[in-house]
């Protein structure tokens, strides 16, 4: 029963679970009565969700709207609508709405609607005086009630028949701003007002303006009234007559009131706390002009012009000269005249920087001039105390040119070759501006105009160029040209291609001579040479100056020491040092010294193969010592006749024993005979044929041994050893 129940409730739950199935189809925004509208117009923001469900069953909606980002409206309803009511919409309304609606988990939102409320509240002005006085300031507030900020506010000042005057004011945090506008001279009655401005996003068009605010009308009050300038001598006004000026006003209150007198710019006079400014002068020809009267009392301030007309009494005196420019201790002649006007007092002054020298109070002047007297020369005329000065006459007096004098600049008169020649021409006396010419040979090269000297830059020297250079001088004095001493250029030619050779050359024996050869391809004389070894410190070997374009040095002894790399440096008035190139010299030993040496190891060759020779023999012979003791006894009395038999009839002898038979049967020593030859110590080996007879007479076996003697030669005290080694024949018995 338990479980019908339990499948029965599933079955349910089931079905109501299946009949609760809805989805959002689409959410939509709208303006009415449109996405434009007027300001100060109703307008309302309607939401609307249109969803499909399963089954007619209840749900619930959480409606939002918001503009710009921001919430302005939420509601939870049962329906899918939402309506946000603006009674009285205003700019600050517009922007761009959107909605979204929530149910059972399920969201959806509309697209951005975009809502614009055209126009602006109408500004409200406010002044803060009705009436103020010339010179103050009208402080003004503008507001824009129920705008939202940023704003700008555009304020304007109107006068009768100008322009308005406007100034503008950003506010970005309040709805409202203030400004103060100037009242100047001439303002009566002002008429202000003003107009608000706001940003539009997402339209073309920048910025939206109010209607003008309501007019706001300010009196201003004179605090003083327009001064008035005067003259109170004749209107017809001459040069030397006074001349009265009066500058008055009427003000409401004294305080802080000031006149001021102007000429171009120029304050001529100045009272405060007066009403009346008064000026006199005599009047002269610059006294010519307009006038100015200011009062002035805080920033108010009002003007008055009078254009004032001087008459001429005399014209300025003309000063003449016989001669503006002449040589010294000439005279001349200065003349000072009005025209038309005779009746003057004249003078004549020359100009200087402390203050006008005067020369003479006449109408004439002669003097005789010098150089010193060279200057601006004036006259002066004066009439009823009015003095006119003429304009200034410049005399030029000139002293003749000496002699000029030509050199280079460097000192000597000479030039290194493709180096530019400077040269210098001055003189010792003579009136500026003097006028300097250069001449190489006859042409001409530079003109220059100076005062005491001059200057010629040649940049084109050659060797063989033979031309010498002169200049002249010349000014304004009538003794005319002077010339210059011909300078003659010696043009120095620079070092080239050094050589440096030596005889003999790579290899020198110990102890010759070597000669050494420096010579240069180009270069003028003198010629200072050296030659250098080079080592960690290069070492100067020798030194020399001719005037020739080669040297040569002698080396007389040359030693190992002197083995290495030389070179050779040359020089002369260029001051450029130019290297050869190296040369390597190997010292070697002489030939005498070769064959000592020679001779010395052949010494020690002969001597080491003597010792080798008599070790080897001493060996074998203390080996072979005892049997050679016994053959040598056996064999002397059966071979003594035979031997001397054999010696006689041929010839030989035998010479083991050390001894020779004469032709008298003595016996001799051997060392009698060999004299000096014996003092080397020498082996001779001596093959002698013996023939052995056979004691029982048998018949006569001949057989060939073999002795080998040994002579040797000691020291005269010492004893002779010889020794005889015989061998025999194998079939020997």
């Amino acid at each position: 029963m338990y479980l019908a129940l339990l499948v029965i409730f599933l079955q349910c739950s089931g079905v109501y679970t299946q009949e609760r199935v809805f989805t959002f189809n689409s959410v939509e925004i709208r303006a009415e009565p449109s996405v434009k509208v007027k300001n100060g117009a109703p307008m309302s923001i309607i939401c609307y969700a249109d969803i499909s469900k399963s089954a007619n069953f209840h749900l619930q909606h959480n409606i939002t709207i918001f503009k710009d980002g921001k919430l302005v409206y939420m509601i939870v309803s049962d329906k899918g609508v939402a309506q946000y009511e603006v009674p009285i919409a205003r700019s600050s309304d517009t922007g761009e709405y959107d909605c979204t609606v929530k149910a059972d988990g399920k969201t959806k939102s509309s697209n951005p609607l975009h809502v614009w409320v055209t126009g602006m509240t109408k500004p409200i002005l406010t002044a803060e005086k009705r009436e103020v006085l010339e010179g103050e300031v009208v402080k003004l507030r503008c507001e824009l009630p129920e705008e939202v900020p940023p704003l700008q506010f555009l304020f304007r000042k109107i006068k009768m028949n100008s322009t308005p005057k406007e100034k503008y004011v950003f506010e970005a945090h309040r709805n409202f701003s203030t400004v103060e506008f100037s009242v100047e001279e001439g303002d009566n009655i002002l008429q202000f007002d003003c107009f608000g401005k706001r940003y539009v996003k997402h339209i073309n068009i920048e910025l939206e303006s109010s209607e003008p605010s309501n007019r706001t009308l300010v009196t201003v009050k004179e605090p003083f009234i327009k001064p008035s300038l005067i003259i109170k001598s004749t209107s017809n006004i001459t040069e030397g007559d006074r001349i009265e000026f009066e500058c008055s006003t009427v003000v409401a209150r004294m305080r802080d009131i000031e006149i001021i007198l102007q000429k171009n710019k120029t304050i001529l006079n100045s009272v405060r706390d007066e009403k009346l400014l008064k000026y006199s002068a005599v009047a002269t020809l610059e006294d010519s002009g307009e006038y100015l009267c200011k009062v002035e009392q805080g920033r108010a301030s009002k003007t008055t012009k009078l254009n004032v007309v001087v008459a001429e009494l005399f014209p300025k005196p003309i000063l003449s000269a016989s001669m503006s420019k002449l040589d010294e201790n000439k005279e001349l002649t200065l003349s000072c005249s009005i025209s038309g006007f005779r009746k003057a007092n004249f003078s004549i002054l020359r100009r200087n920087s402390n203050g006008d020298i005067l020369l003479k109070n006449s109408r004439n002047l002669t003097m005789r001039v010098n150089v010193n007297d060279t200057g601006s020369y004036i006259c002066k005329a004066e009439v009823k105390r009015i003095a006119k000065e003429s304009k200034p006459v410049r005399i030029s007096v000139y002293a003749p040119v000496s002699k000029p004098t030509l050199s280079v600049v460097s000192g000597l008169p000479e030039v290194v070759l493709g180096k530019p020649l400077r040269l210098i021409c001055r003189l010792l006396m003579g009136t500026p501006p003097i006028t300097f010419t250069f001449y190489k040979g006859n042409e001409v090269k530079k003109v220059v105009i100076n005062d005491t000297y001059a200057t010629f830059l040649d940049e084109n020297i050659r060797q063989n160029d033979k031309r010498g250079y002169k200049c002249d001088a010349r000014n304004n004095h009538s003794s005319g040209v002077k010339t210059s001493n011909i300078l003659n250029i010696t043009v120095i030619v620079p070092i080239q291609n050094v050589s440096l050779g030596s005889i003999p050359y790579g290899e020198v024996e110990d102890g010759s001579e070597t000669v050494f050869l420096c010579s240069v391809e180009e270069g003028s004389w003198p010629i200072h040479f050296k030659i250098f070894k080079k080592t960690d410190h290069d070492t100067l070997l020798y030194e020399k100056t001719e005037s020739t374009d080669r040297i040569v040095w002698h080396k007389e002894t040359m030693s190992r020491q002197d083995t290495g790399t030389y070179y050779c440096m040359v020089s002369n008035r260029a001051k450029v040092n130019v290297k050869s190139h190296p040369i390597t010299i190997n010292v070697i030993l002489a030939s005498w010294q070769k064959g000592v040496i020679a001779a010395f190891v052949l010494i020690l060759i002969a001597g080491a193969i003597t010792l080798t020779v008599w070790w080897f023999l001493c060996k074998k012979k203390k080996a072979k010592g005892s049997s050679m003791e016994m053959s040598r006894s056996a064999l002397a009395t059966n071979s003594t006749n035979e031997k001397l038999a054999r010696q006689h009839n041929d010839g030989d002898y035998y010479s083991g024993s050390g001894y020779i038979e004469d032709g008298e049967n003595h016996m001799k020593s051997t060392d009698e005979n060999k004299g000096t030859d014996l003092e080397s110590a020498e082996v001779e080996y001596t093959e002698v044929e013996v023939s052995t007879l056979d004691p029982h007479r048998a018949p006569v076996q001949k057989g060939t041994e073999t002795v080998y003697s040994e002579i040797r030669k000691a020291n005269n005290d010492s004893t002779e050893n010889r020794h005889s080694r015989i061998q025999g024949h194998p079939d020997a018995t």
